[in-house]
């Protein structure tokens, strides 16, 4: 069983249990390529696990003859080693609680590029049927700028131009200015990322290079006046589904069912990606209903549209109180105590009492609730079902990736609405336990006392140099060590001693730095079971 379009009318593959496309994928190619409606750039393991799934839902169903087009704009080995050797097809294996799988080959994907195809980028972009351009490049893709100075490679495309620009900002603004050129016909450019407001930091990042752009003289101030027009819209969204590197036991049902050639790659840029993707069942995706040259009728995949308020709220509900935090505090604790899978730690009654607090206990009294999706409900699925799934292998060492990013909004918007409502923040127990854990985690000790590789992350560096004087088992001014971070508005998006909350971390950091165990020994004497 060959991952291929030739094989796709092969018997075997619905005998194996395999959901197949129910439409013609070479027709759907041709239209696509004559008349591109939705370009998406990042190309990873949550693209093909869920928008690509999406359209394929409409596709099978007769709601839509086009399918996407995907771009990667980061890693050119997933298009090289993933996407062309297989057709641009993928096998989508729903890992579901009770042990079943959903086994699905996706066909919706057009075509697959990279990001120096610019020629072929530019033909779709100027193709008055295109609709919109969607991401998945992690919050990070977004960042243009490092305080006040813009980053090295965004200095050299805004030195460059929208002819030689070469990073996924710049290529993306450049495209946008071929569009702008062959007509200013309209577009929605959605970022589907997992960050707070991500449109606007789509905007941002656009608009930014753009005016740089009109100051060197590469492009006329009306260019600009085009992307702030209603013709151009950033639509803001909320995206939730768990999707996690591809897993070898994955791999071994496929290749027993027959499917040749399902082997899990490790690009030079540290992406692990293979033919399949595996992901947990729930998903959830609201986006901003604002679409000036219309869309896909994703509404019928499941897809909320809505207002920009309802989809900032769902997105503070789920970053805030029913799932991030969870994961975050999961991922810290995980590590000190040496687990490899979440679904392990959700076994352990100390660890899931923990999430339970912080969900139920401290999260839920200020949660922003959406209207179109119950916060209980979602918190409860999250907690009985997603986490505890032991057949989704996450890792807290994935989730722990970038952890001085998510602080601010996973706890820090908590505590504000705390001070907002006029509720007392210091009364919070388990979120300041969660703070002085990463802290403790930073040193690269485990509770065994034994080092580990921590997962990256851009405040590393400081931090642990900030850190670099306290030592496992030993006393030390821990106070004094911790001021500089704990002030740090940028880092937990509060001052943590306005918020009366300092004092809580430093004591627990003291517990856990007592020896090997003392993590272990402190998240009992919590009593968060």
């Amino acid at each position: 069983m060959k991952l291929c379009v030739s094989s796709l009318k092969e018997p075997e593959w619905e005998k194996k249990g395999y959901k197949m496309p129910a439409f013609d994928v070479a027709k759907m190619r041709e239209k696509t390529t004559a008349a591109p409606v939705w370009v998406h750039f990042g190309a990873g393991n949550i693209f093909r696990a869920f928008p690509a799934a999406l359209m394929q839902k409409l596709l099978d169903e007769g709601k839509a003859d086009r399918g996407i087009i995907a771009c990667e704009g980061f890693d050119g080995e997933i298009i090289e080693k993933i996407y062309l050797p297989f057709d641009n097809l993928g096998v989508l294996v729903t890992l579901n609680p009770d042990g079943s799988m959903e086994k699905k080959v996706i066909a919706s994907i057009a075509e697959a590029l990279c990001l120096d195809e610019k020629e072929r980028l530019s033909e779709i972009f100027t193709s008055p049927s295109l609709q919109m351009a969607s991401f998945t490049i992690t919050e990070k893709g977004y960042v243009v700028q490092s305080g006040d100075d813009f980053l090295p490679h965004i200095k050299e495309d805004i030195r460059s131009g929208p002819n030689g620009a070469k990073s996924l900002m710049g290529v993306l603004c450049a495209l946008c200015f071929e569009r702008y050129k062959a007509g200013g016909h309209p577009l929605a450019l959605v970022s589907m990322d997992n960050c707070s407001q991500n449109g606007e930091k789509l905007k941002s990042a656009v608009l930014k290079i753009a005016c740089e752009w009109e100051k060197n003289g590469f492009v006329p101030k009306d260019f600009l006046d085009y992307l702030e027009s209603p013709k151009i819209s950033f639509p803001w969204s909320m995206i939730d589904k768990i999707t996690p590197r591809p897993d070898s036991g994955v791999k071994e049902v496929l290749e027993n069912d027959g499917v040749c050639g399902m082997d899990i790659v490790k690009t030079s840029k540290n992406t692990y990606i293979a033919p399949f993707a595996n992901a947990e069942k729930a998903e959830y995706l609201v986006i901003e209903d604002s679409f000036p040259n219309g869309r896909p009728a994703l509404e019928f995949s499941g897809v909320y549209f809505t207002s920009r308020e309802t989809v900032e709220c769902a997105e503070k509900m789920k970053v805030c109180t029913c799932l991030n935090p969870l994961h975050t505090a999961l991922a810290v604790f995980g590590c000190l105590l040496s687990y490899q899978t979440i679904h392990e730690e959700m076994k352990n009654p100390v660890l899931n009492g923990l999430v339970r607090k912080i969900g139920y206990e401290e999260g839920l009294p200020v949660v922003c609730d959406p209207g179109i999706i119950k916060p209980e409900e979602l918190l409860r699925e999250v907690l009985e079902e997603r986490l505890p799934n032991p057949f989704m292998p996450d890792s807290p060492q994935r989730i722990a990736t970038d952890t001085s990013q998510k602080i601010p909004i996973r706890f820090g918007e908590t505590i504000k609405a705390y001070m907002k409502k006029g509720l007392d923040p210091s009364k919070l127990t388990y979120i300041p336990l969660v703070f002085a854990g990463w802290l403790r985690y930073l040193l690269g000790v485990n509770d065994k006392g034994e080092a580990f590789e921590i997962s990256p992350d851009p405040m590393l560096e400081v931090l642990r140099a900030q850190l670099s004087s306290l030592k496992l088992g030993e006393n030390g001014d821990f106070e004094a060590v911790l001021h500089p971070i704990l002030s740090n508005e940028t880092i937990f998006g509060v001052d943590l001693y306005k918020a009366g909350l300092a004092e809580k971390v430093i004591s627990y950091f003291s517990e856990f730095m007592k020896g090997p165990g003392a993590v272990e020994t402190c998240l009992i004497k919590s009593r968060a079971n």
